[in-house]
């Protein structure tokens, strides 16, 4: 029997799921470790983590699945990756990690480039790059640069997160187009490495890997990884995509006008488009899909909300560490609107839906005589699926079609107040399906490796568990909601402690 091994590089734990490749059905999981990673803060609005940790994970979920399902090393046929996107890890000429990785919710080169975006101009940027350098992973490489020249200087590659675990399987340096352009390093437009941006931020081109195939043998395990593990050394990795590309893939969204959806540590609503797509105010972010080539682009509008797992286990430790499912029935006791208590579910760093402005978590309109801990677990998962709202909106402003929403059934959508309010607010229907992350990593590989003759064929085993579609008698009421909300974010803004030169130019009432 042969297997598909997938891993998923979060920040918050990694998973590994084995595939039957002949099924495509998933017969192995492992998530470690069993308390959340957690990430280092040396100053308010940073946000590192070790990369040699996720290495050292990755073994220890590959084990547990040895240990849990008893297959043999030699049996896994191809292994595939995905991660946490936007991270930079930096090595040097010997391969060692020079510093932590600056990762994907770190906020401290939002300045950087927010200044690149105005040199360079910002139409120019987002003709070319269809983004702000913003808080992108070539801005975080130049605040390294002009803070840690000593680190700086013995750079020999940089690398995202997938990279790097990568280059640990296989000691091979690589990345991919869709990659590059996760970090602001590719250029849409010439369909080449972003060398305007480089040049702006004196980054030489020789610091980035060599560009691979998302669905390629990339590489193969090497003797020294295969031992850890308990895998067998040539053993082909051929596949790695960013977490929010890869979750698109892992539901079968691939083609223009198809969208997915996650709420797990960060929520996400990734669209796919054909044509170049930007935001005035790159709020909403475009990336080269796994599956775009030359003569088919195929790009993802990505929206990102930082804010989502952070507030949900923050709040499982002020409600006494009940476990989610008993979280999610409690919110369920409370009804629409939570009797107006407002929940702003920010605070977690810069947000790109807010124009690149960090802001604070609130909880407004509190009532001591009325709320309960229900209103409190209704409001928060309300006003994470009202943030997502309105990054939608944004989305939609910009010409990509919502109708209907594929998610993996897991994390925040096992909940039916979020499902129910998504649904509602957004006036769209919701699909759900018996797939994770990892797993799209497995199937990517099997593509990858060619074990699968078609991208169509990697799909077999995937299944629609659940269909969940508005009802017209609580779209009002979420409508009244959702309104309520807005007006809560647009006053928390102006009376917020940023300078108004900051701040967005206007917070757009959305209408479904």
């Amino acid at each position: 029997m042969k297997y598909l091994l997938g891993y998923d590089i979060g920040s918050s734990s990694i998973k590994a799921s084995l595939l039957d490749a002949a099924t495509g059905r998933c017969v192995a999981a492992a998530t470690t470790p069993t308390t959340e990673m957690g990430m280092d803060v040396p100053q308010p609005g940073w946000a590192e983590q070790r990369p040699e940790r996720w290495w050292q994970e990755i073994i220890n979920a590959t084990r547990q699945l040895q240990d849990t399902y008893g297959f043999e090393g030699a049996q896994v046929a191809a292994i595939g990756i995905t991660y946490q996107m936007h991270g930079l890890v930096l090595i040097d000429a010997q391969g060692q990690v020079l510093r932590p990785a600056i990762i994907w919710c770190d906020s401290r080169a939002v300045e950087l480039g927010n200044q690149a975006f105005a040199e360079l101009g910002e139409a120019h940027c987002l003709e070319h790059f269809l983004n702000s350098p913003g808080n992108f992973t070539a801005s975080k490489l130049k605040w390294v640069q002009d803070n840690e020249p000593a680190v700086y200087a013995q750079i020999h590659k940089i690398q995202l997160p997938g990279d790097y675990i990568a280059f640990k399987l296989t000691g091979q340096l690589q990345t991919t187009v869709s990659g590059l352009s996760e970090g602001v390093f590719w250029d849409f437009k010439n369909q080449a490495l972003a060398q305007e941006l480089l040049d702006y931020y004196g980054i030489s081109p020789e610091l980035l890997p060599e560009v691979v195939d998302t669905f390629s043998v990339q590489g193969r395990l090497s003797e020294d990884a295969a031992r850890p593990l308990g895998l067998a050394a040539g053993t082909p990795v051929s596949y790695r995509a960013g977490d929010q590309p890869n979750n698109a893939f892992s539901l079968n969204v691939l083609q223009p006008g198809e969208i997915a959806a996650t709420a797990g540590t960060s929520g996400v609503i990734y669209g796919i488009t054909e044509a170049p797509a930007s935001d005035a105010q790159s709020r909403v972010n475009a990336f080269v899909h796994v599956n775009s080539t030359p003569g088919q682009p195929r790009n993802g509008v990505l929206m990102c909300m930082n804010g989502t797992g952070i507030l949900n286990s923050w709040l499982r430790r002020m409600v006494g560490d009940l476990p989610y499912d008993e979280m999610n029935r409690l919110a369920a006791e409370a009804p629409v609107g939570a009797e107006g208590l407002v929940f702003l579910p920010f605070g977690n760093g810069a947000e790109r839906i807010l124009a690149n402005q960090p802001a604070e978590a609130a909880l407004l309109g509190l009532n001591l005589n009325v709320h309960s801990r229900a209103h409190l677990l209704r409001a928060a998962q309300e006003g994470i699926v009202f943030a997502l709202m309105y990054g939608l909106g944004i989305m939609r402003d910009m010409g990509v079609a919502v109708h209907t929403v594929r998610a993996g059934n897991a994390n925040m959508f096992l909940s039916p107040v979020f499902r129910e309010a998504f649904v509602n607010t957004g006036n769209l229907t919701l699909e759900l399906y018996n797939t994770d992350a990892a797993q799209g990593a497995a199937r990517g590989a099997g593509v990858g490796a060619g074990i699968y003759a078609s991208v169509a064929e990697a799909f077999g085993g995937l299944e629609c568990l659940l269909t969940e579609t508005p009802d017209p008698a609580l779209q009002p009421q979420y409508e009244a909601a959702y309104a309520g909300w807005q007006q809560a974010l647009q006053h928390q803004l102006h009376a917020s402690t940023i300078s108004s030169s900051n701040l967005p130019t206007h917070v757009t009432q959305h209408a479904f």
